[in-house]
């Protein structure tokens, strides 16, 4: 993994290969983070009512952690309403984009570091609420991620993931549009699992399934799952 304060590498058979991926991935982004800032928010009622939504499940007390934050936008947007808020990303350049937009709008409770997804962030059950937008999809080892999230929750924590289940997507742009552009080093590795496969890891991973929503305008069309996932107490 590239080098950060918080980030240590779970106990795993595989850490070299986890090195591996996060250096690959880590690459990706570091070279797309401006054009990632600069692009407009495809669904904003969408993306409104997921923050929202999440807005209302936060406390002032709580410790927050969020995977993948990419820039830094929703933590910008949710940090005021918690206790800590620590974003993290596998790129340095998007942390770097977090870190100056937070020194134009100073949050005391935000911090943002550099720590892969696949790797263990946190303490154990150190944390309230464990937030993953637009990155489970992204991750080398679902359950694996899942497992992390559940260790890093103290009882009774909840994980809040809004996921990209690109398997809903039209099969034209899974099999043809996005690995043509894998080829081309235009788009990430992405898994091509479906909400039912997403709920089922979850489960898997002894969380308890609270709630699967979907925000969009036509929610029957809405590919992006909003799950809410408790730790048992």
């Amino acid at each position: 993994m590239s080098n950060t304060s918080l980030s240590r590498s779970a106990p795993s058979a595989s850490a070299n290969a986890q090195s591996a991926d996060a250096l690959r991935k880590a690459r990706f982004w570091d070279q797309t983070a401006r054009k990632y800032a600069s692009d407009p928010i495809a669904d904003v009622v969408g993306y409104e009512t997921t923050l929202e939504r999440v807005r209302h499940i936060l406390t002032a007390e709580h410790e927050v952690l969020e995977l993948g934050c990419g820039t830094g936008t929703i933590a910008l947007r949710l940090a005021p309403f918690t206790r800590t808020y620590i974003g993290t990303d596998v790129s340095s350049e998007m942390i770097s984009i977090s870190r100056e937009k937070l020194a134009a709008s100073p949050i005391p409770q935000l911090s943002f570091e550099m720590a892969d997804a696949d790797g263990e962030v946190v303490p154990p059950g150190s944390q309230d609420v464990v937030l993953a937008f637009s990155v489970l999809h992204l991750v080398s080892d679902l359950d694996y991620t899942l497992n992390l999230a559940k260790r890093a929750l103290r009882p009774g924590g909840v994980l809040l993931a809004k996921t990209p289940c690109v398997g809903e997507m039209n099969p034209l742009i899974t099999r043809l549009a996005l690995p043509i552009a894998r080829a081309l080093g235009k788009a990430p590795e992405v898994s091509l699992f479906k909400a039912p496969e997403l709920e089922a890891a979850m489960v898997r991973q002894g969380f308890e399934v609270l709630s699967v929503e979907r925000h969009g305008i036509d929610r029957s069309k809405d590919f992006r799952v909003f799950t809410v996932a408790r730790k048992p107490a």
